[in-house]
């Protein structure tokens, strides 16, 4: 057990980028939990979601993380679950997806940061996931916005003192703008996709910064910022 690189969490491990994620972790020699609804094969554990509230779903998360690391700590915890859903607080599914964005961001990132506060050592990192468009108005996503604005509120509490997190620790939001996905390629098969950012670019970003190299100030939103190809990060 001793030889390993380190332990982390990736709620979320199942989606495009969360599998990138648990590949890149997994390749550089880390014990890898997955928090999802469905399990990774690439993954040692793999946690189910369960519950229908949200008190439930952390209850049953906190727990079983525990159980898998029988008194060992985490040196990160990476939430990359979220959705994305449109419409503007005058459209008539305004508040039935305002809710499942909710559920899909807001739960899964509060969750990560209880997880967080319970499991991390000290110097470790916490990762949630932000939107570059959600830090100013999103009138045709609404639910979306307020979602992801919860979760950069989240990642700057989570920064200060009294947050319950270790000593030392980083606490960060990234905020892509578009993810090179196949989802994304399939939806916006038309779109310019040289501005798109490469999942192998945020894996290896999350790898570096848990291993402590070039990590920004905690409570930092990152922007990602992808042209020609190029992706650069722009502290917002």
């Amino acid at each position: 057990m001793e030889s390993m690189s380190g332990r982390v969490v990736v709620y979320g491990g199942r989606g495009a980028l969360g599998t990138a994620i648990v590949t890149k972790f997994k390749e550089s020699g880390w014990w890898v939990a997955n928090v999802d609804m469905k399990a990774s094969e690439l993954a040692d554990e793999n946690i189910l979601v369960e519950g229908d509230t949200w008190v439930q779903q952390e209850e049953h998360v906190c727990n079983s993380v525990g159980a898998a690391l029988s008194g060992e700590k985490l040196d990160a915890v990476v939430c990359m679950a979220g959705g994305w859903a449109g419409g503007s607080p005058a459209s008539k599914d305004f508040i039935k997806n305002s809710d499942l964005m909710w559920k899909s961001s807001v739960w899964p990132a509060s969750i990560s940061a209880s997880l967080a506060a319970k499991h991390l050592k000290e110097g470790g990192m916490v990762v949630l996931p932000g939107a570059a468009p959600a830090v100013a108005g999103t009138p045709g996503m609404a639910g979306y916005g307020m979602a992801k604005a919860a979760v950069h509120q989240l990642t700057q509490s989570l920064a200060c003192k009294g947050s319950g997190l270790p000593d030392n620790c980083l606490a960060a939001a990234i905020l892509p703008v578009t993810l090179d996905t196949p989802m994304n390629r399939k939806w916006m098969a038309k779109a310019d996709q040289s501005t798109w950012t490469p999942l192998e670019f945020v894996s290896s970003l999350l790898l570096e910064w848990a291993v402590g190299e070039s990590r920004p100030q905690s409570g930092s939103l990152v922007k990602l910022v992808t042209e020609k190809g190029e992706t650069s990060l722009v502290t917002v």
